[in-house]
């Protein structure tokens, strides 16, 4: 199917690279298939509506830019997204831009989890965390 993008303009989509999230994403709990959009010529990518054309965000491997970041899920989530394996599951955090780009943050306290063998995803809100919802997306010297 053809879907129209915000940053991508017209792009086919296979239903087979649809992600559900059964929840809806907060503050958009009635949106829930989105497709993963890589931006060329970097480590971003774009998590789209599939339904609303104009709602995208901006994602990351958290991972990428913060290699010791790690979390653990509760028993319930791996539940609800039928995980199995740690290997079946793909971890993105959410972006804020800001101008210039080094000002820019990261949601780390709530990463987006998608089982990659079901395509089911959810927001999941990391209980005790070490991370904010704004950490740095280029790390300072420490």
């Amino acid at each position: 199917m053809n879907i129209q993008t915000k940053y991508h303009g017209t792009v086919t989509v296979n239903d087979s690279d649809i992600i559900t999230f059964t929840n809806g994403l907060p503050g958009f709990l009635d949106e829930k298939r989105f497709v993963i959009i890589p931006l060329e010529d970097s480590l971003f990518y774009t998590l789209q509506s599939i339904e609303t054309e104009d709602l995208a965000f901006i994602t990351v491997n958290p991972f990428d830019v913060y290699p010791d970041y790690a979390f653990k899920l509760n028993q319930q989530t791996k539940e609800q997204l039928n995980i199995n394996k740690d290997s079946d599951v793909s971890v993105l955090a959410m972006v804020t831009l800001h101008n210039p780009i080094t000002t820019s943050t990261l949601n780390l306290n709530a990463p987006l989890v998608i089982n990659t063998v079901t395509n089911q995803g959810k927001q999941y809100i990391v209980p005790k965390s070490d991370y904010s919802i704004k950490e740095p997306l280029v790390k300072g010297d420490a």
